[in-house]
């Protein structure tokens, strides 16, 4: 899964989010994330992390391997 997929994914259940995705060991597969969303707003870390998961609709663990999140409300 490439940068620009993981980032369409979570601007279709985020359309507002701001969005700064890295590579991090340059394979392809393991990646850092910072998203912030007004949809955060409200919620704690643990469902704010929930809601980019279900955004990425099954894939982490299979063509995801790694993603490193950090949220922040706007």
């Amino acid at each position: 899964m490439d940068l620009k997929e993981i980032e369409r994914h979570i601007k279709e259940a985020m359309p507002d989010a701001s969005i700064n995705i890295q590579d991090l060991a340059g394979d392809g597969n393991h990646y850092s994330a910072t998203i912030t969303s007004s949809e955060f707003n409200g919620k704690t870390k643990i469902e704010q992390h929930k809601m980019v998961y279900n955004s990425l609709k099954g894939k982490m663990g299979n063509e995801l391997h790694a993603l490193a999140i950090k949220t922040k409300e706007i």
